[in-house]
């Protein structure tokens, strides 16, 4: 069953970038779900420039010129880190980021940088996850969103929702239905953090977010 599509409430947003490489579709989805983006970090030419640019949201745009394995990880991250202190962000979503950045970007922002895998971790972690899901034959996969840390993948995980496969499902056909599902989930896990870290509560984020669905039910 999937989350219903509704827009976030007016409420106070803490200052949220979104870190995109890609189609853009996830960036979309939380632009669409009415969330506060207050900047967007691209590593590359994508969709995402265009998207800030028609939404009127600053955008960043930290080209990765090296793809080769000489890669300078650590001062790439620094410059990523850098741009999201300088624009006072509070908390990031990984949108299709296509670069794994290193210790410092978590040294300043540990369990605040949110992500999102295309299965029910711990299942099938890294890259291949919806092929990988096939190829075992798992009945069901979905979506899972997590916080970042170094180790990828291995965040505590903040929702999860599962998508049945079907027989005669192709990665391609596997992969649309999980992000349809993502689109909504990872929106609504955004929303529900950025409440959670506005109330300063010392509960944890489970037991918040039972709270914050009867609080928002009827809004």
């Amino acid at each position: 069953m999937l989350v219903e599509p509704t827009k976030a409430p007016t409420m106070d947003w803490v200052k949220i970038a979104v870190l995109a490489s890609g189609s853009g579709t996830i960036l979309e989805s939380i632009i669409e779900w009415g969330i506060d983006v207050s900047l967007v970090v691209v590593d590359r030419p994508c969709k995402g420039e265009t998207l800030a640019d028609r939404h009127e949201i600053s955008l960043s745009r930290c080209y990765r010129g090296d793809f080769s394995s000489s890669f300078n990880r650590m001062d790439y991250t620094k410059k990523v880190a850098d741009e999201l202190q300088m624009s006072g962000i509070e908390l990031i979503a990984m949108a299709g980021f296509g670069t794994v950045l290193a210790q410092p970007i978590h040294d300043i922002y540990g369990g605040r940088i949110l992500n999102t895998h295309p299965s029910l971790l711990p299942a099938f972690a890294g890259w291949h996850a919806v092929s990988e899901a096939l190829n075992y034959g798992v009945r069901v996969t979905g979506c899972t969103i997590h916080l970042a840390t170094l180790d990828v993948d291995s965040g505590p995980i903040l929702a999860q929702q599962a998508v049945p496969v079907e027989f005669g499902d192709t990665e391609a056909t596997l992969h649309e239905r999980i992000k349809t599902v993502e689109r909504l989930l990872y929106p609504k896990t955004i929303q529900e953090y950025n409440a959670f870290l506005d109330a300063d509560t010392e509960a944890d984020f489970f037991s918040f977010q039972q709270e914050y669905a009867l609080r928002t039910k009827n809004l």
